[in-house]
């Protein structure tokens, strides 16, 4: 059994749930926390999930284990499926909020990179004639600042591994805390700050539009910009 979540992270699985009903479960998963299975045996959110819906979950998609933010698992095989087809198909929409110690030149841009896997678990940004390397493409856009740092906002065009993370660390912004891609240190609890803020895809059945938001965690480094995150529109 995993490590019961009440020892590391905030709150109880119950109050994770973002969305559930007999086809799909949504959580807002606390950064630090797998979503799935490692070889190091960590407390991971398919297995807490699981428990806490006394239900088999499929995992959907990922988010690194130092981000937070919104996490779906299909209920049914065939709900995984059909969702994650919406993915395939980039007919999901992902928001993303994301921290940075250094303010873009541009306060909105699209950026296009070209990413390979390194050593490392982590990836590289490279020149577009390496065979090797997968097209990235991501939208930002300048938010607000606090005292000591600034929000973007960010839609993922593409979904690399560690995509946003390597190409803000490319234009010389990298997230606060991720001192893989260029931050000048880590953040104590080993976490970086990236939020999957929002979440919107067609549900399987009745394909209808489900769009999921996720709270920011509770970190003074996120509530200083609490008040700006509020005044964005819905589904933003």
């Amino acid at each position: 059994m995993p490590a019961t979540p009440k020892q590391q992270f905030p709150g109880r699985p119950g109050d994770w749930v973002l969305y559930k009903d007999n086809q799909l479960i949504a959580f807002n998963k606390p950064a630090g926390l797998a979503v799935v299975p490692d070889k190091k045996g960590s407390p991971n959110l398919l297995q807490i999930g699981a428990a806490y819906a006394h239900h088999d979950l499929y995992p959907i998609h990922r988010l690194d284990r130092p981000v937070s933010g919104v996490v779906l698992f299909g209920k049914k095989a065939s709900a995984q499926a059909k969702v994650s087809e919406q993915f395939q198909e980039r007919t999901i929409s992902k928001t993303y909020l994301a921290i940075v110690g250094e303010r873009p030149k541009e306060d909105e841009a699209t950026l296009v990179h070209f990413i390979r896997e390194a050593k490392g678990n982590s990836s590289e940004v490279v020149d577009s004639s390496d065979k090797t390397a997968k097209r990235a493409e991501l939208s930002y856009r300048y938010l607000g600042s606090s005292d000591r740092y600034h929000l973007l906002e960010i839609q993922l065009l593409t979904g690399r591994k560690h995509q946003i993370r390597a190409q803000l660390g490319a234009i010389g912004s990298p997230l606060r805390g991720d001192e893989k891609y260029g931050f000048k240190r880590g953040n104590t609890d080993k976490t970086i700050d990236l939020h999957a803020f929002t979440l919107a895809f067609d549900h399987p059945i009745s394909g209808s539009r489900v769009e999921l938001q996720a709270p920011l965690p509770d970190e003074p480094v996120w509530q200083a910009f609490s008040e700006i995150i509020a005044q964005l529109p819905a589904g933003a």
